[in-house]
């Protein structure tokens, strides 16, 4: 009988010298979803992908990813899979085209298979007028879907991508959700990582939140919001003082609003604040006082306190 899940793991550990990474990571994800697994930098995030990809052991734990044990079926698992790293793994002296041909034959596909496959993913990913320039002349937007058409030359039933949209400009983030869901549409289980609460509210079926090693939270985007919803608190406070006073008890709780650059919002001078994002339910704060009774744009996010201050 085949398993209705697509990935299933139970108490992943896994530890690099004296540092552990993974305290016992429990995960199940249907099949035919988007599931994402959502953390700050250092959560264990891409350490658990590249376990459930069989790129690493696990030190205690089980795992299962389309139906096979990742430790004694390895084989079986790379034949139904694909994985999209944090970087596009792309040839700049070949051309769109020529990468995806590569791949198709690197896969077993013959010549006319593989001419075939190139044409179809290269349309599917709005890459067909570049398809005959070299990837080296693409934008980051364009390289990271020309990578992630070539993670799909195979037709893997389950697809991971470790924060696929890291570093893109806002047109290409937009671009990459949309070929994500239609991977969804199309019964391709999406098991990705991210550090935007944005991405994955707008993406996954279901989000598991991952901090320090362990599974904090797991549920759909609706039920996490509502875990979060009556703890928000609006501060407003008095001057630029009691602003850094704040910022610097919050901590690494602290969080920004703009999930492309981890900063502070500071439009007057001096050094830029850097936040460090936190669990579910963490702080964020903004500078805003050169800008009497306006506050700064934000998309809406679910959970963390805002704190600003207003000038007297």
């Amino acid at each position: 009988m085949v398993s209705e899940l697509a990935v299933e793991a139970v108490g992943l550990e896994k530890s690099f010298g004296q540092v552990p990474v993974l305290a016992g990571v429990d995960l199940d994800v249907p099949r035919g979803i988007v599931f994402a697994l959502l953390g700050p930098n250092g959560a264990g995030k891409t350490t658990t992908v590249r376990i459930l990809a069989t790129l690493t052991r696990a030190d205690a734990g089980q795992a299962r990813v389309a139906g096979y044990d990742v430790g004694r079926d390895r084989h079986q698992v790379r034949r139904r899979i694909s994985l999209a790293g944090q970087y596009a793994a792309v040839d700049g002296l070949q051309t769109g085209a020529e990468n995806l041909r590569m791949i198709g034959r690197l896969s077993g596909l013959s010549r006319a298979q593989a001419r075939r496959r190139a044409r179809e993913l290269l349309e599917q990913f709005g890459l067909a007028e570049a398809g005959q320039r070299k990837a080296g002349t693409y934008s980051g937007g364009m390289r990271r879907r020309l990578d992630l058409a070539a993670s799909l030359t195979g037709h893997p039933s389950v697809v991971f991508l470790d924060e696929p949209t890291t570093g893109l400009d806002l047109p290409s983030r937009q671009v990459m959700w949309q070929v994500i869901s239609d991977l969804a549409g199309r019964g391709v289980t999406v098991f990705l990582t991210t550090q935007y609460l944005e991405e994955a509210d707008q993406l996954a079926n279901r989000v598991a939140v991952i901090d320090g090693g362990r599974v904090v939270a797991e549920g759909t985007p609706a039920d996490l919001k509502k875990l979060v919803a009556e703890q928000r608190l609006d501060l407003l406070l008095a001057d630029a003082a009691a602003f850094d006073a704040a910022a610097r008890r919050a901590g690494r709780r602290a969080v920004s609003s703009d999930p492309g650059r981890m900063t502070l919002s500071d439009p007057g001078p001096g050094p830029a604040r850097r936040a460090r994002p936190g669990p579910l339910g963490g702080t964020e704060l903004h500078r805003a006082h050169r800008h009497p009774g306006r506050r700064l744009p934000r998309p809406d996010r679910a959970g963390p306190a805002r704190a600003r201050h207003r000038p007297s």
